[in-house]
């Protein structure tokens, strides 16, 4: 028996962003629920065919969804909060979970269940919500629909989706539940629905699936270690079901390893991209029969495998295993990497000789698989990814040593503000003398179909660069004017030369290059085309200072500079992978440091460099932890520490679980930090109650990534909650996140709202 090849899914937006379009269209009620549905089956159709057509072995279903994997594992086994139960579509109840509803003439304002991002990716889940008295129902719908839809098309599919382990690890109680309770304690009550639906699978013909465990490359807790024996042992020894692979991705199994060998299930997949070394003790340890699938092509990345070199690990299982025992597959589901590089018409051609795409790297699957019992791979396919990895290597537009030396010559010093926060805080006070409890907002604000007109015509040569310019100035004008009028105390320019806060710095870097068509899934409709940085960074001239400076000249309020911090443009970049993360964050710091020193010559007196990514790059094992969080911490303050003590330095922080990090956020040293924490009800601020912060905060009270409007209640309820925990002299007032994707009047209502909000907290609060 040949090795097989396959994947562990796919990307689900289509190469033209066909799902978020059909799906946008959906929500503003352009389209019917039937069009989008046929839309969403056209896409999978068209993925299927073509991993069919590309020769996989097998190719996974389920993996598609129209929002969120983890939500639609919760509609799956009946993980429904009471809240939502009273909307009857389940179409219209599935989108309110993932995004709130507000009809007020109908009584109904639900706020939608937490997100926060999948573990060291970009990407954002939804998180289940249980009750303590949580009971699970089996609602097979969508698994059976999208099994059906690929067996018709002549394709016996390999449902996926995410084991119960991780399901419950991911989820979290409702706030009525005490604080400690552990979500591993339903693991009774949700196995049987497991085992009902993998009977349900086997009696469709279903030979094989794909329980996703990712929590497999945690430190696990002997909680944690006995949850994962008695679930995979019982799935494992269940009478009727499919042969089950238990997937471990994003990081090292290690000793993990034995949980999944004991069970009783066919096959382990291990993410050989982040923990090659896993390899071979899983080898010495793989029970006889057993499979191995061997996740050797880069899920996460964009550039050509190195198939010399994973063709000797092929080889090495191979020769241990025997081909019937292995599988060649990617290193995790290809929902983090674009669709099809040959829709790139415009990358120069040397550099996209370089890069694989998710077609690109199902192509590197099944020809490794091939190659598997050869000595030696030959083919011209193999020759040409050597001569085009020899040629990376060798490229002069990937080294620059002027970049190398600066880097080499960064001291201690230089990641230290002059005087400790106290002090400058003072200073900064005296300055701005801004009331209790400031209010602003994150940065942008919408990016309309006029703002994206405009610049398609500026990029297409049918308005020149003074049409354009003018244009923007007069949004910024407006934008500036719509703060003042709603009161805000802290204004932003908006970004609306911006298309996104990682792309737009790029463009203006050297190093980076950029797709047309490399859009990834952020979260349900939202999408990123994240820049390739493929070379040394270095800044050639100023970037937002002729915008912030304009801004700042139409009001007398402080403006502040707007920039994206090192560690984040690091993270939602498809870096490259020929030399440490941690010097490449290390020139963009540098780069970064220059346009800080820009703004602050130029009269900017605020300045946010944002890390919304600093907790997302965190590794999965604590081992890993202090030397990531060293050079992560000392590359933002190596961008920020250079400006004087009366220069305010913000960032922002959303969507992941900061409490743990703690430590290496109060040592980046950033004068007010805002941070997200609107949808967990300030659950942020237990572990500041716990630890301390000692800068100031802004913690959010608006959620920006659903389209109601937050009330002046729940949101200076929000704030008197933070109030009890941090001194409110510390306080800042802000959404939780940028406004770009959200409309005027439901923005200008909410921070209406926020403003109000503010003022009567400050009234309670104010000395006298």
């Amino acid at each position: 028996m040949p090795v097989l090849a396959t994947v562990l899914g796919h990307p689900r937006i289509g190469i033209a962003r066909d799902l978020k379009k059909a799906l946008e269209a959906y929500w503003s009620g352009a389209t019917s629920a039937e069009s989008l549905l046929a839309t969403a089956q056209e896409i999978r159709s068209r993925h299927w065919s073509m991993m069919k057509e590309a020769g996989l072995d097998q190719i996974p279903c389920n993996d598609f969804s129209l929002y969120d994997h983890m939500l639609d594992m919760a509609v799956t086994v009946g993980a429904i909060p009471s809240r939502f139960q009273r909307i009857a579509d389940p179409l219209n109840r599935y989108f309110a979970m993932a995004r709130g509803v507000q009809d007020r003439g109908a009584g109904i304002d639900l706020s939608p269940l937490e997100m926060t991002k999948w573990f060291d990716t970009n990407y954002h889940y939804i998180v289940p919500e249980l009750s303590a008295d949580q009971s699970f129902v089996l609602n097979p719908t969508k698994i059976a629909a999208e099994l059906a839809e690929a067996q018709a098309l002549g394709i016996a599919p390999r449902p996926v989706f995410p084991g119960p382990v991780t399901f419950l690890k991911l989820s979290k109680y409702a706030d009525d539940v005490p604080a400690g309770t552990d979500p591993l304690e339903l693991l009774p009550r949700l196995l049987p629905v497991y085992e009902e639906l993998l009977a349900l699978l086997a009696g469709h013909g279903v030979t094989s699936l794909q329980l996703d465990e990712p929590c497999l490359c945690f430190d696990l807790d002997a909680r944690s270690e006995e949850a994962y024996r008695e679930a995979l042992s019982r799935l494992g020894h269940a009478a009727k079901r499919p042969t089950l692979l238990v997937a471990a991705y994003f990081g090292s199994i290690g000793d993990n390893q034995r949980l999944v060998t004991d069970s009783g299930c066919e096959a382990l997949h291990l993410d050989l991209v982040r923990a090659p070394g896993d390899l071979e003790a899983v080898l010495a340890a793989l029970p006889a029969g057993m499979k191995l699938s061997l996740g050797v092509v880069d899920g996460r990345n964009v550039w050509r495998s190195d198939l010399e070199q994973t063709h000797r690990m092929v080889r090495r299982a191979v020769t241990a295993l025997g081909a019937e025992r292995v599988m060649v597959a990617s290193s995790c589901s290809l929902l983090h990497v674009p669709v099809d590089l040959d829709a790139e018409t415009r990358l120069d051609p040397e550099l996209k000789s370089w890069m694989a795409f998710a077609a690109q790297k199902v192509a590197e699957v099944r020809l490794l698989a091939d190659a598997a019992e050869q000595e030696e791979p030959q083919g011209a396919a193999f020759d040409q990814a050597a001569a085009a990895l020899a040629r990376r290597r060798a490229a002069a537009a990937v080294a620059n040593p002027l970049v190398r030396r600066r880097a080499e010559q960064v001291t201690n010093a230089m990641t230290r503000r002059g005087a400790p926060f106290a002090e400058r805080s003072a200073k900064q006070k005296r300055r701005f003398d801004l009331p209790l409890l400031p209010t602003t907002t994150i940065g942008s604000f919408p990016q309309s179909r006029e703002v994206r007109e405009a610049r398609s015509k500026w990029r297409g040569g049918t308005l020149d660069g003074e049409g354009y310019q003018g244009f923007l100035q007069g949004e910024i004008r407006r934008c500036i004017e719509k703060q003042e009028q709603l009161g805000l105390d802290v204004l932003v320019h908006g970004e609306f030369e911006r298309t996104d806060m990682v792309e737009y710095f790029g463009e203006q870097l050297e190093g980076f290059a950029f797709t047309q068509n490399g859009w990834v899934q952020s979260y349900g409709s939202r999408c990123v085309k994240p820049p390739v940085l493929y070379g040394d960074v270095t800044r050639p001239r100023p970037m937002t200072v002729e915008w912030s400076g304009f801004a700042q000249s139409l009001s007398k309020r402080p403006v502040k500079g707007m920039l994206t911090g090192p560690v984040t443009i690091l993270q939602w970049s498809f870096v490259r992978n020929d030399q440490p993360r941690s010097e490449t964050c290390r020139q963009i710091a540098l780069a970064l440091r220059d346009e800080v020193a820009d703004l602050e010559r130029a009269g900017i007196a605020m300045i946010q460099v944002d890390e919304p990514a600093i907790r997302e790059g965190l590794p999965l094992r604590r081992r890993d932890w202090p030397e990531y969080l060293e050079w992560a911490v000392a590359s933002f303050c190596l961008a920020t520490a250079g400006v004087t003590d009366e220069t305010q330095i913000h960032t922002h922080m959303c969507y992941s679980e900061f409490g743990d990090i703690l430590p290496a956020i109060v040592a980046m040293d950033a004068d007010v930090l805002s941070i997200e924490s609107s949808r967990s009800r300030m659950e942020l601020l237990s572990h500041f109650r716990q630890h301390g912060y000692p800068n100031d905060v802004g913690p959010g009270i608006y959620d920006i990534h659903s389209p109601r409007v937050p009330t002046v209640e729940e949101m200076t309820t929000l704030l008197q909650l933070a109030a009890e925990v941090l001194p409110v002299e510390r306080l800042w007032v802000n959404p939780d996140c940028g406004l770009k994707t959200r409309g005027w009047p439901e923005i200008e209502a909410s921070l209406a709202n926020m403003v109000q909000a503010a003022r009567q907290v400050r009234r309670q609060r104010s000395p006298g």
